[in-house]
């Protein structure tokens, strides 16, 4: 272990990053249940899409590790499976093999990006008060998932987001965001007094309080109980290598290229975010602002995507629950591993990981957050063509429920800004930054 992860250079032990692994396993989970829900409206098969989502988390951790010995988890992405299932196959009317094509293609270029440095290159380009802005909105964003997996913030017509009405209908949505508030208070309660392991003790108590409700009849929802039922192991040849499947189907290629690129965009850009907003609450970025052997997670990142393009599953993607295992202390792959072999485990035993409810993986999301919004008492806010690129970064991702596009508010406005304040000569801000302003721009033009 030592050799491998070299465990003492980065002041950490196998049961630390073995609980690290855990916990962003367990924060991350309900995607075995979302992505097959989502892909399916495709038509694709959804026990062949849970197993292609598995295999596909398990192949990017290992990757991850191996390639970069970082903590980082990865997984086929929210937001990228939605667009590939309502908008690609839905809308455009593309055949589902044809959209994990294009999601091959795309794994491809991305490979191709980072042998070539390319992406490591706009890493390193991003000023580091931007790449803190960043390590703030995945916070917010996050957090704000959590409340809305929680059911504690709900939808509104009038101000779009407002907080639950616990007393309507209590056995169902009332309950369970009211677990998860408890959630929330046992693991502050146990982050505090620093116990080890106090993310995902919160993730258990919560569920097993979850159980006891349901038995003793306060709550009504979905079942939180385990159910065994027979899962086939051979459905995975549904999707298994259909990506290449594609003779006989009729596309434009203008429309395939801009299907390609939306993949692309979404996913070199909330790869980078996620990759700043970890590595910065983890302290692993240099003195410059750089991640050491980041060339290695980006390229676990890309081999990830095309592997489960071919296994059967949408874009994947580096996990901002990454952040939960490195709360824990997670910090070298180890970590990455264990989650990895989790996935595994989790084809076989689904029903298990299917029925813990999102309102208790909520409070870890909502927790985390927190210890990530600590990064904003590091920018410099006596600065303020800085600062405030910084905040409209940060503030851009939970309002836009995109960390993509909050980097892309964040690259426009520093950019913008100090043209007009006339302090680009000082700052000497890098040519791939006014790249990224103008492809950015375009993106909204066009896109």
């Amino acid at each position: 272990m030592e050799k491998l992860f070299r465990l003492k250079e980065n002041g950490t032990t196998v049961g630390t990053e073995v609980m690290a692994g855990i916990t962003t396993f367990m924060t991350m989970a309900y995607i075995l249940a979302v992505n097959p829900s989502i892909l399916s409206a495709s038509g694709m098969d959804a026990n062949a899409i849970l197993m292609a989502t598995a295999l596909a988390a398990a192949i990017g951790c290992f990757c991850m590790a191996f390639l970069a010995n970082y903590p980082f988890a990865l997984a086929p992405g929210l937001g990228l499976n939605a667009y590939f299932a309502y908008t690609v196959c839905g809308d455009m009317g593309y055949d589902w093999r044809l959209a994990l094509f294009a999601v091959f293609v795309e794994g491809i270029i991305f490979i191709l990006l980072s042998i070539t440095n390319a992406r490591e290159a706009i890493f390193n380009a991003i000023p580091m008060e931007l790449k803190r802005g960043v390590s703030v909105g995945i916070g917010l964003f996050i957090a704000f998932i959590g409340l809305q997996n929680a059911g504690i913030v709900v939808n509104d017509d009038t101000t779009l987001v407002t907080i639950i009405d616990f007393t309507t209908d209590f056995s169902t949505s009332g309950i369970s965001a009211l677990l998860a508030v408890i959630g929330v208070v046992v693991i502050t309660v146990l982050y505090i007094r620093k116990v080890r392991g106090s993310i995902l003790i919160g993730i258990f108590a919560t569920w097993i309080l979850g159980i006891i409700c349901q038995v003793a009849g306060l709550y009504k929802g979905n079942n939180l109980i385990p159910s065994w039922s027979t899962f086939d192991l051979t459905s995975i040849g549904n999707t298994f290598g259909q990506c290449f499947n594609i003779a006989g189907f009729d596309f434009s290629m203008l429309d395939f290229i801009v299907v390609v690129f939306a993949f692309l965009f979404v996913d070199v850009f909330d790869t980078l975010g996620t990759l700043i907003g970890v590595a910065n609450k983890a302290d692993m970025l240099d003195e410059n602002g750089k991640l050491p052997r980041i060339r290695g997670a980006l390229l676990a990142d890309a081999i990830a995507t095309s592997a489960g393009a071919v296994l059967g599953t949408s874009t994947t993607t580096t996990f901002v629950e990454s952040s939960s295992g490195v709360a824990e202390g997670g910090r070298t792959g180890l970590a990455s591993v264990v989650t990895g072999a989790l996935f595994v485990v989790a084809i076989l035993l689904s029903p298990v990981f299917i029925a813990i409810p999102g309102f208790a993986t909520a409070p870890a999301l909502i927790f985390v957050g927190f210890l990530m919004i600590s990064a904003v008492v590091k920018i410099n806010f006596e600065d303020l063509s800085e600062a405030i690129p910084a905040y409209l970064c940060l503030i851009a991702m939970p309002l836009t429920y995109s960390i993509s596009e909050g980097i892309a508010v964040g690259v426009i406005s520093y950019v913008v800004i100090n043209i007009i304040t006339g302090k680009v000569r000082k700052k000497k801000i890098s040519i791939l930054m006014y790249v990224l302003t103008v492809l950015f721009i375009l993106k909204y033009i066009f896109i």
